[in-house]
């Protein structure tokens, strides 16, 4: 570590604590599409994205441009005291691009966990029903009630209980490690009628205000649904009068070569959140829904400070501007595609590679020390990710094990940066398996 980048970590240490968490030491200077810079000159590849928040890339010009436009005209009035156009545009723009062909609103929050709860306060306010159904795997913040939410232990939940009530927790379609035992197809995707059997043991349904599921399990492990689940859950929720709320604060705006990622499943949420890409690299968040459901809370019921900043929503305009009218979607299909048989080569050539999974360019591997027993591979997945940083690629893991390495790379990249990243990849994982 040089003396430039040793001065900030020690000023790091010093003066910011221990549980923010940090997967690289680098210092950035600047950055731009898909490449960072830090302190020290070094080039580092981004096949994180700031964990999914850069899919137009990092500084993309018509992101900067917005910002800087709207603050040479005014910052922060704050919308609840002087209304503005961005955040209205925003929300006409965001009700006719999500799915469904119904009357939608929406509100603006700062981030996904906010998003979450507001989300969850809109769909018990309608219902008037305090339950909500989450799923094992997932993430959804790290608020008290969206870490509530939230799976997986350590590090999200330890120690910081007692958590929220009435929120219950079901298996989910982890198809590679199927928590009943089953095997796709022939399981007939026992996981969603399993919401039936789950009112009588856990919650009923007609206390249930909502299900909240990431259509692709972030933090979880890019865990993908089959084709059948979603309208299998969706069927029931509206069996009991229940809204499914689908959390596409990591899968949306474009992260799997649609805007939403839930139209893979061909469902349209009663509520959607989104965040992470949405903003640009500027913190804002969404819930887009039912207009009837949406507009129910009372004046007052729902907002906040910061929240629909004019520079976010600016920024936000600029991001769907590019994604749809400049029709990145379509470079994410093919970015997609392009990484998918890329990793499926590395399966090819290497044991510890279990399974490849995902949707578009939201793809990961999972790593395990033996096929067939599918033992989790975590302190290789922690190696690999050291030895591509060590090289020039910034890559993460994640997974309730950690055993399972994802793309986030921005879908601006470039043919050189990916064939390069993917070098690296490769070099790390011949020298795991040397080491093994």
């Amino acid at each position: 570590m040089k003396p430039e980048t040793q001065k900030l970590m020690d000023m790091r240490q010093q003066h910011i604590p221990q549980g923010p968490f940090n997967v690289t030491p680098a210092f950035v200077r600047e950055a731009k599409g898909a490449v960072m810079i830090d302190i020290e000159g070094r080039e580092l590849i981004d096949f994180a994205g700031g964990i999914g928040v850069n899919n137009v890339g990092h500084c993309h010009p018509k992101v900067v441009a917005a910002i800087k436009d709207q603050a040479d005209k005014f910052i922060h009035t704050c919308f609840h005291i002087a209304m503005y156009e961005s955040y209205v545009k925003l929300a006409e723009k965001l009700n006719s691009l999500a799915p469904g062909e119904f009357e939608k609103m929406t509100m603006f929050a700062n981030s996904g966990a906010e998003a979450v709860e507001n989300a969850i306060k809109v769909a018990r306010y309608a219902t008037g029903r305090p339950g909500i159904i989450c799923f094992e795997n997932g993430f959804h913040g790290r608020t008290l009630l969206t870490m509530s939410l939230t799976s997986k232990v350590k590090p999200y939940k330890l120690g910081f209980g007692p958590f929220a009530p009435e929120v219950y927790r079901m298996p989910y379609a982890y198809c590679y490690r199927c928590p009943f035992g089953l095997k796709y197809p022939s399981c007939q995707t026992a996981c969603a009628d399993y919401l039936e059997e789950f009112f009588i043991g856990h919650v009923a349904a007609e206390n249930t205000a909502a299900v909240i599921a990431e259509p692709i399990q972030g933090e979880g492990g890019f865990v993908t649904p089959p084709p059948e689940y979603f309208p299998k859950l969706q069927a029931i929720c509206r069996k009991y009068g229940i809204a499914l709320i689908i959390d596409e604060v990591q899968t949306g705006m474009g992260r799997t070569g649609k805007l939403f990622a839930i139209e893979h499943w061909g469902v349209a949420p009663d509520i959607t959140t989104l965040a992470k890409s949405l903003g640009g690299g500027l913190p804002l968040s969404a819930v887009t829904g039912r207009a009837d459901m949406m507009n129910k809370p009372h004046v007052g019921g729902l907002g906040g400070t910061y929240a629909g900043n004019p520079l976010a929503c600016r920024a936000a305009l600029a991001v769907l501007d590019i994604l749809v009218e400049d029709d990145l979607l379509k470079k994410a299909e093919i970015l997609g595609n392009t990484v998918f048989n890329r990793l499926k080569s590395l399966q090819e050539k290497y044991e510890i590679i279990g399974d490849v999974r995902g949707k578009g360019p939201m793809l990961a591997m999972e790593l395990v020390k033996d096929r067939e027993t599918r033992q989790p591979a975590t302190d290789e997945a922690k190696k690999l990710c050291s030895l591509c940083y060590d090289k020039g690629l910034v890559l993460l893991s994640c997974g309730n094990f950690g055993n399972v390495i994802r793309t986030l790379m921005p879908l601006v990249i470039t043919d050189d940066q990916l064939d390069k990243g993917f070098a690296i990849m490769e070099e790390s994982f011949a020298a795991l398996d040397r080491s093994s």
